[in-house]
């Protein structure tokens, strides 16, 4: 089971740092991504594996692994309005992602965190 944490609301321009965690799985045997999903529009890829970011974050956004706390990180800079959604995590074993910005390709999501941005 994966569970994302860290959600919130700032203000454009300001960051927040959103958290996976795993109970009963070794982060690093996952390939892990996060999507977000916004108000009436489909979920979508954000940031997914090590360096993989969606044009619409990139520079922006920044994923990272703690595999000693077995968490993934999703570190969000400069955060913009069109940035508020829902945030997921979601995981499945290396290998076994074939589109790693599809949300069918992962088995395994967390519950999702608010994140909400304001201008």
């Amino acid at each position: 089971q994966l569970q994302a944490s860290g959600g919130g609301l700032v203000q454009a321009g300001g960051s927040l740092r959103l958290s996976c965690a795993a109970s009963g799985r070794t982060l690093s045997d996952y390939y892990v991504a996060w999507f977000r999903r916004a108000p009436g529009k489909e979920r979508e890829f954000v940031a997914g594996g090590y360096t993989r970011y969606a044009d619409s974050v990139k520079g922006r956004f920044t994923i990272s692994r703690d595999n000693g706390k077995n968490m993934v990180h999703l570190q969000m800079n400069s955060l913009k309005p069109e940035d508020t959604a829902v945030y997921y995590c979601a995981g499945g074993p290396w290998g076994t992602i074939r589109a790693t910005d599809s949300p069918r390709s992962y088995a395994n999501w967390g519950q999702g965190t608010l994140v909400t941005v304001s201008s």
